[in-house]
């Protein structure tokens, strides 16, 4: 019924149905059958109709009149939503793990921001898996396959893990040449793995150990400041520890074996078409992973 009434404000102000019907593109037919649908369901006529023109009713004065402000402010309103689901400005709401974008995601962030000043990015940060829906997000950044059937996801790239330790570490315990003799050595590890599924690159053999970790953290960071620290051996993210191999603090052991990697993902409602903001922090993230993923 609402949009019959914009169609017969519509009317009006065209001078007639067939004005109507060129402005809303719409066949002619379709219009005066609307017209006379809500003539019924108001039970009164609306507008005089001739061949040549249309007038008012006294009732279709009156419905004209009480409905014409809300229908334009409706149009105005509609017409700046539209322009702004298009435009690169406003609100992009983005949930992403918090490690991730303290550390190798940091650098995109600031980029994304300093690049498109007009987006109002505000982006939650947590460890803890969030809810979109509940939170109302345009788009999510998540570490590995999501199993929402709610979300739709794609994947971005992914992060090879690889066994680290301090100098100063190796010298006084000695540098292990299997993961196997990882059980002569202090191991750092994440409450997320129990165990370390690994692969050699060259020969394609995998092996899963169960190491005895001297000390468990539910931070991948703080594991890399212990392992700086020269307290121990981990498997740790190329993205976490790129810095500190660089710059020599740490060094890669075992580096014919890896870790599972790492998996990014972009995640959004599957229900849901990504807005534009949307759509250029996607490829934002992409060119982004292109570029710095080892």
């Amino acid at each position: 019924m609402l949009d019959d009434i914009v169609l017969f404000v519509h009317i009006v102000q065209q001078g007639g149905l067939a004005g109507a019907a060129r402005y809303v593109n719409l066949p002619a037919a379709t219009v005066t059958r609307r017209l006379k649908r809500l003539e019924q369901q108001l039970g009164c006529h609306l507008l005089h109709r001739t061949p040549r023109q249309c007038t008012l009713t006294q009732e279709g004065e009156v419905y004209y009149q009480t409905y014409v402000d809300l229908v334009e402010q409706f149009e105005i309103a509609q017409q700046k939503l539209s322009k702004d689901i298009k435009a690169l400005r406003g609100k992009l709401k983005v949930l992403a793990p918090t490690n991730i974008s303290h550390g190798f995601f940091r650098q995109m962030w600031l980029d994304f921001m300093r690049i498109y000043p007009e987006i109002r990015l505000e982006l939650i940060l947590s460890n803890q898996l969030q809810d979109m829906l509940k939170c109302r997000a345009d788009i999510a950044i998540r570490i590995g396959p999501q199993p929402d059937s709610l979300l739709y996801q794609q994947k971005l790239g992914a992060i090879d893990k690889v066994f680290v330790a301090s100098p100063e570490y190796l010298s006084i315990n000695g540098e292990p040449k299997h993961p196997l003799e990882l059980k002569n050595h202090r191991v750092v590890g994440t409450t997320l793995a129990s165990k370390w599924k690994l692969k050699h690159i060259y020969s394609g053999e995998y092996l899963e150990i169960t190491p005895y970790f001297s000390a468990l953290f539910n931070d991948t960071g703080f594991v890399k400041y212990m392992v700086c620290d020269s307290q121990g051996i981990s498997l740790l993210p190329m993205t976490e520890v790129i810095t500190e191999l660089e710059s020599d603090e740490l060094v890669q052991i075992l580096p014919q074996w890896r870790g599972e990697a790492r998996e990014i993902y972009v995640v959004w409602p599957s229900g849901r078409l990504l807005n534009e903001k949307a759509k250029c922090l996607h490829q934002h993230l992409q060119d982004y992973l292109a570029n710095h993923l080892i």
